[in-house]
């Protein structure tokens, strides 16, 4: 039992001072690349190759571009707003005869709709006629917005004789990439494409679970916030 004394007190003893010795860092001899550098490196590369092959496209902010992301993420969370609206009035009962379904011959065959358990066709109810007709109105405002922007508006589209095009180019030029400057706090731009993003995968979360679980994406919502809705 001695030697084993012995060999456990030496082997004691070497930890002990090891820990207080200088530790010499592990130096690579390939540095590596951060896998965020890469990716980001990747997706500048593809928005070069877009640029250059399709020029008369990109322009005018047409394609992987800055710009485009941009209002997608600004379309992705003024979705949000809406759905959550459409949730809360279905909610409290604001839409009148929402059961109800529309007449065929009044209002035509814009109000009909595949009914997939029964292989058939059907009327949309007076809830969901109100909510296109919403939506519809929203997009033709969007639509208004583009062909005649204001002169203090973000356009959706880079005009170069547009007074704004100047600050357009420059605060495309400083986004993009994988990851946003998260440094940045407040209303800015990098905090606007971040929540954008984050607005484009939600939307493609509750699409996903919806269809999973066979349920209506206001249904979803509903479910997400805790039945807060209705």
């Amino acid at each position: 039992m001695a030697p084993l004394r012995t060999l456990a007190a030496l082997s004691l003893a070497a930890t002990s001072v090891s820990a207080f010795a200088p530790s010499t860092p592990a130096v690579s001899s390939s540095p590596q690349r951060p896998t965020t550098a890469v990716a980001s490196a990747v997706f500048d590369d593809a928005v070069k190759d877009w640029a250059e092959e399709y020029p008369q496209f990109a322009k005018w902010g047409w394609g992987p571009s800055v710009q485009a992301e941009i209002w997608n993420g600004r379309h992705a969370m003024f979705g949000w707003v809406v759905m959550c609206a459409c949730a809360y009035h279905q909610g409290h009962g604001d839409f009148p005869d929402a059961d109800k379904m529309l007449n065929l011959k009044e209002w035509g065959t814009l109000a009909t709709i595949a009914d997939g358990l029964e292989k058939g066709k059907d009327t949309i109810s007076n809830e969901r006629a109100i909510i296109l007709i919403a939506n519809v109105h929203a997009f033709f405002v969007g639509i208004a917005a583009t062909i005649a922007p204001l002169p203090f508006s973000d356009t959706l589209l880079l005009d170069p004789n547009h007074p704004m095009y100047e600050w357009q180019t420059e605060r495309n030029s400083k986004l993009g990439g994988i990851m946003p400057d998260m440094k940045q706090v407040g209303i800015n731009p990098h905090a606007e494409l971040m929540n954008g993003r984050m607005a484009m995968m939600g939307i493609i979360t509750c699409l996903s679970y919806s269809l999973i679980k066979e349920q209506s994406m206001i249904d979803t919502i509903n479910e997400w916030v805790g039945g807060a809705y209705f």
